[in-house]
């Protein structure tokens, strides 16, 4: 079990989340399907690919937050529209501008999502009760938060805990933004793709961390 997420383990961390999503593409379209356009799972995987395949090349990291870095500017740059960049950011902003590490602590990580999450509802305006990924990544932050003195594992089991509940919350909810608005009282029984999407993040953030 990891107690601090190096280089190598950040590498292949976001490898193993890339293939998880990749893996998730069906269920991920089928989701978007019934309210949204019906691209997101298509979206997510080639972002994802981009991801994992620039990581692969890249031989040397200047710390463990370029890492994160390397992969979100990936997927921003590949993605395109609205999903390239809250997801891009989901990576990107929280290890931008920050200090050059070795590894990662829990509360290390912690911090790192909080900052991302504050940029994403920046750039998308959303807020929990949404409709959107913030409400699966918002509880799973505090969370974080909340169980960073526990340790990774059970940090992130907590951050995966949360994230399922939200994602399961949004099934109440009609939503703020993209195609799912124009149906309103109709969206609610469907659960949010992007929120599903960060719930299979963090999932597979626990499942890589647990295996070591």
């Amino acid at each position: 079990m990891l107690d601090v997420i190096n280089i190598q383990n950040a590498k292949e961390m976001l490898i193993y989340i890339a293939d998880k999503i990749i893996g998730q593409k069906p269920y991920l379209t089928e989701i978007d399907s019934a309210i949204g356009d019906g691209d997101h799972g298509i979206g997510m995987a080639g972002g994802m690919q981009k991801a994992k395949d620039k990581l692969n090349k890249q031989e040397t990291f200047e710390s463990v937050y370029d890492v994160f870095a390397i992969a979100g500017k990936a997927m921003l740059m590949s993605m395109g529209g609205a999903s390239g960049v809250i997801f891009g950011s989901l990576y990107l902003s929280g290890a931008k501008g920050m200090e050059a590490k070795p590894e990662l602590t829990a509360s290390d990580l912690a911090a790192m999502e909080r900052k991302s999450l504050e940029a994403i509802k920046e750039r998308g305006k959303a807020q929990v009760g949404d409709k959107t990924m913030v409400d699966a990544l918002e509880p799973a932050v505090i969370a974080m938060e909340e169980n960073a003195e526990k340790g990774l594992l059970e940090m992130l089991r907590a951050a995966e805990a949360a994230a399922a509940k939200g994602l399961e919350d949004t099934k109440g909810y009609t939503a703020k933004f993209g195609r799912a608005k124009s149906l309103m009282e109709r969206a609610i029984g469907h659960q949010d793709a992007g929120a599903t999407s960060v719930y299979l993040i963090f999932q597979g953030m626990r499942e890589y961390v647990e295996s070591k």
